[in-house]
């Protein structure tokens, strides 16, 4: 899986005016904890944060808070109701010689053959929660779609065969689905319908 490179500073005050004080600097303040060791608050500049938070992808955070480096994931973070602003943001140390929890991105590949009979793909789940080793952490995972009919699905629990040396935490969650259109759904209901109404008229004209 990809790095990214964060640098920050430790917060030598703490408490709710500190904080303020660190937002208006345009600051997020931080926590790192996790693997039975001290937590660490810590802040750094809102940009630092920006190709880590607002993107598609996971990453592996390399953590230099104060001179000091730590291997990481985002494990929460807060927004502003309002503004959207960063608030706050959670990271969770990892050993990179141990298995770790993370979000991974889903992505499909191949034309299904429920789409070209005319269904529609859903993917259910952007991303999904995976524990490995960072050796075999993914960027991505990469479903091959190209056999899907219509009414079939890709659950998690179907993804043990194709990914080795992953472990996926949502076993019963379906990923990816290929589903009638909305227009089909319609024309199907409304033929129901129809018929759920001559049926009806030829009780009342028997009685």
């Amino acid at each position: 899986m990809k790095s990214i490179e964060i640098k920050a500073e430790k917060r030598t005050e703490l408490g709710k005016k500190a904080t303020k004080e660190l937002r208006r600097k345009g600051h997020v303040p931080c926590i790192l904890y996790g693997q039975g060791e001290e937590n660490i608050a810590f802040h750094a500049f809102k940009n630092e944060f920006r190709k880590l938070v607002y993107t598609p992808n996971s990453y592996i955070v390399s953590l230099e808070i104060s001179g000091e480096k730590y291997d990481c994931v985002l494990q929460d973070i807060d927004f502003h109701p309002v503004t959207d602003e960063i608030m706050h943001i959670d990271f969770y140390r990892i050993n990179m010689s141990k298995p770790f929890k993370i979000l991974v991105p889903v992505k499909t590949k191949g034309l299904a053959r429920g789409v070209q009979a005319g269904g529609v793909l859903r993917i259910m789940r952007r991303k999904l929660l995976v524990r490995a080793l960072a050796d075999y952490m993914p960027d991505d995972l990469v479903l091959d779609v190209t056999n899907l009919k219509i009414g079939e699905s890709i659950r998690v629990n179907d993804l043990d065969g194709m990914f080795e040396n992953l472990e996926f935490l949502d076993p019963q969650s379906i990923v990816v689905s290929i589903d009638v259109t909305r227009q089909a759904k319609s024309e199907g209901r409304a033929g129901v319908d129809e018929e759920g109404e001559e049926g009806a008229e030829g009780e009342e004209a028997a009685d």
